[in-house]
């Protein structure tokens, strides 16, 4: 069996190299930054954030594991080797294809607000927001992670090999040592004044006092002996035994911001399975995680009211297109900020933002030449009172997504995070804490009226993760996600349309240059063709940042073949046999 492993690896290198070698196409004006196309394959395929993470995913499906399978490998190596962005410490949404049942299955992992938390968390003694990083750095900010018990969750319903048979790869690295990656050490220096405050994530990440450089050896025997502990017992030890304990005391003992979490909320815990939303758009259904995510909603509600445009003829490089696309992104983001939350604790208009009608009122918002001078949520038809408050929340990107197709023709998109980079800075047992609370409203009214989004015991924060399987004639065609905040929406929208609209292959969509609206300013990829922009979108009206845009898009494309792609601005790989 290592023997042909170890043919697959070598087949799937071989595949790399040559898609490396091909030089990718120009689109107009718009270039795709890449000179690598995409890796090809027959039977399996995964793509994730970090090479030890793809190869541990790849084992596992060359041994006949499931999707299931192979992204429990993977996201345990990923909160080793790139702990700045997920980990067990944190949360996760899991779309999944069920090839045999050909029906998807959408699981929250999202973490929940401890039974001390109320709607005035983030607010000082005067009643105002508190700082994004005062709130965020220390317990404070910690909801109970969902990513332990998801993974659990996942191998119950759709694992094949043995559940200690997915640790061997990440026991190994945690033991022996994995080299610090570029990416790793860069983060590590921009975060070393806060990564510093605590003792055990300093000696972890700034030994001696000297941030981590790429290329040191790092072992976690801590980790290590979670994974040990994980792999005897499954996710219970999270919730009610040593782990959960050390976890709470970690939280409740953070000098300067402690937090109020407690074994209750971690025993009180479990893993959602969610209706999946999907939304029509050219012949095909873009599904995803519906609330708490705003992912599915967001990213359908922009392509539905772009419907009734040709963005096909325009092309990418075309700034009328990307004024539809801007302005399209900008009207979701509005009803995302007043409606999305937790359904659990609000009901949310689901059906009517999604519904056909309303979002061709709304794309018929998009007429003229100009960018939309007011952008406001609209009113779409519900069966509840939708008096809320709009809400804006400040989301810092750091997180993963791993996409994977299995030999059985299962599907897997997981988007993976503990929020901002390094989370809350807390470690407990060899892995970060998430600082996921932050991603409620810090305000709970405004001008009276409550905000959707304000934080509740036993609430999940709204996200913006959105896991995408794209569906043709009842069967997956493309499955992809991204980190990236709130931009992770614009981020999969264009990543599909380009790949719909415009014919681009999935390396393509990974690596095309950036141009995102959320708010009215036009975000342009600094560094890359989509700076052209700036000079004829300025024109219609736009506000313009140049800045970087650091995605983590990872596509699969189901055809004859498979094809992966993986984002050029991370350190990802896609492995296929």
């Amino acid at each position: 069996m290592r023997w042909l492993i170890a043919l697959a690896f070598a087949a799937s290198t071989a595949t790399a190299q040559q898609a490396a070698d091909t030089v990718a196409p120009e689109i107009g004006a718009f270039e795709v930054e890449s000179a690598q196309g995409p890796v090809t394959a027959d039977d399996w395929m995964i793509v994730t954030a970090h090479p030890l993470a793809s190869r541990a995913g790849a084992r596992v499906l060359g041994q006949g594991g499931t999707a299931a399978d192979a992204m429990i490998a993977a996201q345990l190596v990923l909160g080793l080797v790139e702990p700045q962005s997920s980990g067990l410490g944190g949360g996760a949404f899991l779309v999944w294809w069920d090839a045999k049942a050909e029906a998807l299955t959408t699981l929250d992992g999202r973490e929940t607000a401890p039974q001390g938390a109320t709607p005035l968390l983030f607010q000082n003694e005067a009643g105002q927001p508190m700082g994004f990083f005062d709130a965020v750095v220390g317990g404070r900010s910690v909801g109970v992670p969902g990513t332990p018990m998801l993974l659990g969750e996942a191998h119950a319903r759709w694992g094949r090999l043995d559940w200690q048979d997915l640790f061997a790869e990440a026991l190994d690295h945690a033991r022996e040592g994995f080299e610090v990656s570029p990416r790793m050490a860069a983060s590590i220096v921009a975060n070393a004044d806060t990564l510093d405050r605590f003792a055990a994530t300093r000696d972890y990440f700034l030994p001696g006092g000297r941030a981590l450089k790429a290329g040191d050896r790092l072992r976690n025997p801590a980790y290590a002996q979670t994974l040990e502990i994980f792999a005897a017992e499954g996710p219970a030890p999270f919730y009610t035994g040593d782990i959960a304990r050390r976890i709470t005391r970690a939280v409740q003992s953070a000098p300067g911001n402690p937090g109020t979490l407690g074994l209750l909320d971690l025993a009180l815990y479990t893993v959602k399975e969610r209706p999946a939303v999907c939304a029509p758009y050219r012949g095909h259904e873009v599904c995803g995680m519906g609330p708490p995510s705003s992912g599915a909603i967001a990213v359908g509600q922009t392509l539905g009211a772009l419907a009734q445009y040709d963005l096909a003829a325009l092309g990418p490089g075309a700034p009328e297109a990307r004024r539809l696309i801007g302005d399209a992104s900008r009207l979701a983001f509005a009803d995302r900020g007043r409606y999305v939350a937790d359904p659990d604790f609000v009901p949310v208009p689901t059906e009517g933002m999604l519904d056909a009608g309303y979002l061709a009122q709304r794309g018929a918002l998009l007429q003229g030449d100009a960018a939309l001078t007011d952008v406001a949520p609209g009113a779409p038809e519900f069966d509840h009172a939708l008096n809320w408050a709009d809400d804006i929340p400040v989301e810092i990107p750091s997180t993963s997504h791993i996409s994977i197709v299995d030999g059985y023709g299962n599907a897997l998109s997981m988007t993976t995070t503990i929020e901002n980079a390094f989370g809350s800075r807390l470690m407990a047992a060899g892995f970060l804490l998430n600082n996921e609370l932050t991603d409620f409203s810090f305000a709970s009214h405004e001008g009276g009226v409550p905000i959707a989004n304000a934080a509740a015991p036993g609430k999940r924060p709204r996200s913006s993760m959105a896991p995408t399987i794209v569906l043709k004639d009842g069967a997956p065609r493309l499955v992809l996600g991204s980190p990236g905040g709130s931009r992770i929406i614009p981020y999969v929208t264009n990543a599909i349309i380009a790949y719909l609209d415009w014919g681009m292959d999935v390396q393509a969509i990974t690596a095309m240059p950036h141009a995102v609206n959320r708010f009215g300013t036009y975000d342009l990829e600094q560094g890359t063709s989509a700076e052209a922009l700036a000079g004829p979108l300025q024109a219609m009206g736009y506000e313009i940042e140049l800045r970087g845009l650091n995605s983590g898009l990872h596509a699969i494309a189901i055809g004859e073949a498979l094809t992966g792609g993986a984002d050029p601005r991370r350190e990802g790989l896609a492995i296929g046999d």
